[in-house]
This record gives C-alpha cells, structure tokens and sequence, in this order.
C-alpha cells in the first residue's frame, strides 16, 4: 500500500489549526518537555562515590608496589 501526495491533497494546503481557548506553549516550556530528567536520584552521586574509592584503592595498590 503505497501512499502518494494525491492521497492527502485534500489536506495539505490547509493552514495549521490555532485553538482559540488555549494559548501557544512557549518554545521553552515545549523544550522543557524533552528535557533529560533524573529518573534515578542520588544515582550519579552514588557512581561518583565509587569512582573516587576505586581510585584510592588503584593509587594505593601502585603505592604498595613501589614499597615492596
């Protein structure tokens, strides 16, 4: 099934509808709407945690080679 231009000719040139009870969104609301949320909380603090005792543990670890 195969759909053409003819099949929405009707349609097409028709100007876009404006709703005359609700205001226009502002771009930046609209935007806000796709924003990235934080669906984890706390979770990126938590990985940090993690990375910085991961890293002490590395910088201990080469520090106790370089002793022995």
């Amino acid at each position: 099934m195969t759909e053409s231009r003819q099949d929405y000719e009707d349609i097409v040139n028709l100007p876009h509808p404006v709703s005359k009870t609700h205001p226009r969104m502002p771009q930046a609301a609209r935007a806000a709407q796709f924003a990235p949320f934080a669906a984890l909380v706390g979770y990126g603090e938590a990985l940090k945690q993690v990375a910085q005792t991961k890293a002490r543990q590395v910088e201990e670890a080469e520090f106790a080679k370089i002793d022995e």
